[in-house]
């Protein structure tokens, strides 16, 4: 359409228009979306990208606390893959990872389950299930701690009703994990539910009175309706846990008083303490960098395999 077929008055505005002010108002248009976005691109930059080139950067050089630096090449990879107290830690993450992210993500799904059906009190009883991820790290440490404690713990104790023998949880490989892992589970399981509580919300209403017309009950309309449309919601719970399983710290550290050996013999120290062990107490930086990079790279394969696996599941192509 040419400028001499519109009306006058758009024509009169049209050429009344400065090409400044049509500049502007065609870039408001197009740079105003990519504007409002790029905090959040620019914080990623900040405190993503750069600590990752940073690190990586460093993990191939011998840096210490003094600051001198010397090309070390792929030298500290081939140390870690050599060191007996990495493989350990490998051997502690996965473990704890695997014991305590399968019964949390099971009971989460149930329990999402539960939460979904009318009852009374049904709000309050929804946040209630948060309140252990809000308690302090501390004082679930130290709750736990007295649970599995030797000589006067609470489990020790109803185990003996059992005859099974006393169990030091601390300073045992096996009884450690289970104890780090049921921790882990307390804190994260109602939050885990919660997300699975939400997708299911958005399920509708209708396939779950067509299916009970049809005569389906409860338990079949949960594994051939629920399940299935709750598959991106339980990739992303999944990927989620693995994220937060292979870096565990926080809940290991606490458990052994603040300490990063993970034990007398560290029997349950995670790649993240071995890592803070070898920066920050052996000040040996450029280690514990080629260290963060293969934790890096297990998070990968970790979060690759159990995509696939719940993707597998769900049968998707």
């Amino acid at each position: 359409m040419s400028l001499d077929t519109l009306p006058r008055a758009v024509r009169s505005n049209h050429r009344a228009r400065p090409p400044g002010r049509r500049w502007r108002s065609r870039m408001d248009v197009k740079a105003m979306p990519y504007a409002l976005v790029s905090p959040y691109f620019l914080l990623f930059a900040a405190f993503g990208l750069f600590p990752l080139a940073f690190t990586l950067y460093y993990s191939l050089y011998d840096y210490d606390l003094a600051g001198t630096t010397e090309w070390a090449g792929l030298g500290n990879y081939a140390a870690l893959l050599a060191d007996e107290d990495f493989w350990n830690a490998v051997t502690n993450t996965v473990a704890m990872f695997l014991l305590a992210t399968v019964p949390q993500l099971l009971l989460a799904l149930f329990l999402a389950n539960a939460l979904n059906k009318r009852f009374k009190f049904r709000l309050a009883i929804r946040m209630s299930v948060l309140l252990p991820l809000v308690t302090s790290v501390v004082a679930v440490a130290v709750v736990f701690t007295q649970l599995y404690a030797r000589d006067w713990g609470l489990v020790n104790w109803i185990l003996s009703w059992f005859g099974v023998d006393s169990t030091n949880w601390r300073a045992e490989r096996i009884p450690s994990w289970i104890a780090i892992a049921t921790m882990v589970d307390w804190r994260w399981t109602g939050y885990n539910a919660i997300i699975f509580l939400a997708g299911m919300q958005t399920i509708p209403r209708d396939l779950y009175e067509a299916a009970s017309i049809d005569g389906a009950s409860r338990r079949r309309q949960f594994w051939q309706i629920t399940l299935p449309m709750l598959r991106p919601t339980m990739i992303f719970v999944v990927l989620n846990s693995t994220i937060g399983g292979l870096t565990l710290f926080s809940e290991p550290t606490t458990f052994y008083n603040g300490n990063v050996d993970g034990g007398s013999q560290g029997q349950f120290q995670t790649v993240a303490m071995f890592i803070v062990k070898q920066g920050f107490r052996e000040f040996d930086y450029g280690y514990a960098a080629a260290a963060a990079w293969l934790l890096f790279l297990l998070i990968l394969i970790g979060a690759a395999i159990n995509f696939l696996f719940v993707r597998r599941i769900g049968g998707t192509k």
